[in-house]
């Protein structure tokens, strides 16, 4: 399996599908959420599909109806002019890493295997991890997993990583665990691995940076009373789909015309966000962080 679909029913319900309306998922991936927004659309529906992974390519979804953008979401918007006009009537983004990259060991994903040090989600990208731990100095470092991490003790991290690679370069996920082993709590290891390992994909893949780039565009591109659906799986991504669905800004700032109206372009129709059952939680154990949002481009 790919990837198993998180809380699917709730993100294409969220989406509150027009059988003829053009709807983007931009974190094509396996293709899951994909399938099931084409079984709600009609003959004039139409589907665009962005990833810039490779093998997402190799789940390419026969169909008229769909086309297939091998790129990364930050473009989203120039793409969509490109091919539709620009305007479209949903947007959906499952974001963080699939199943299938956590269990690919060359990707170097996970802290369960050993494998190297990549964590590239665009295999043509020129910065992977072994860069980043290698080349890097101790203050950047140490910012990288202060800020993508939120590890208190990233100093002392970072200057370990600094230490070990000065002996042989950290250049696998066994190499990285080594350098860092004793600054993993006991009880608490497999929790702060991930966190430096959360620290650096981010930071190799410039996830903050797309996914602000990618909420500014969404306001343009949606047509009024279009939909905007977004699942998170921590709680700095979570913090950022929040702020633009409240306010339309990275920084959570409410504007106000003269009158005193707010100036937001979305209605919030979550309140607060949609969590997955107990159930799907058994079912997918990755899907127990997630956090899903669903925001209408206002008609005025």
């Amino acid at each position: 399996m790919y990837h198993i679909p998180v809380m699917l029913n709730e993100s294409i319900e969220g989406l509150n599908i027009n059988p003829n309306g053009t709807y983007v998922d931009v974190t094509f991936g396996g293709g899951g959420h994909s399938r099931r927004i084409l079984e709600c659309l009609g003959e004039g529906g139409r589907l665009f599909a962005f990833d810039q992974d490779e093998d997402a390519a190799k789940n390419v979804i026969d169909d008229s109806r769909f086309t297939f953008i091998q790129q990364n979401f930050r473009y989203m918007k120039n793409f969509l002019q490109l091919y539709c006009g620009g305007k479209v009537d949903g947007i959906l983004a499952d974001l963080g890493v699939s199943s299938y990259q956590f269990d690919t060991p060359e990707k170097g994903f996970s802290t369960r295997f050993n494998g190297r040090l990549d964590m590239r989600m665009n295999q043509n990208a020129a910065v992977d991890a072994s860069s980043v731990v290698n080349t890097y100095d101790v203050s950047s470092l140490a910012s990288v997993f202060s800020r993508y991490g939120e590890l208190r003790n990233a100093m002392a991290i970072a200057d370990a990583i600094t230490m070990a690679r000065e002996v042989s370069p950290i250049e696998t996920t066994d190499d990285l665990k080594a350098a860092v082993a004793r600054f993993l709590p006991r009880g608490s290891e497999n929790k702060v691995l991930a966190q430096i390992f959360q620290a650096l994909r981010i930071e190799v893949n410039e996830e903050m940076k797309v996914l602000e780039a990618f909420l500014g565009q969404c306001a343009d591109v949606l047509n009024p009373g279009g939909r905007l659906v977004v699942l998170s799986y921590h709680s700095l991504e979570d913090r950022l789909v929040k702020n633009f669905m409240k306010t339309g800004n990275a920084e959570g700032n409410l504007e106000k015309d003269f009158f005193g109206n707010q100036l937001t372009p979305y209605k919030l129709m979550t309140s607060k966000p949609i969590v997955p059952s107990d159930e799907e939680i058994q079912l997918n154990s990755r899907a127990r962080s997630a956090k899903l949002r669903v925001a209408e481009r206002r008609t005025k």
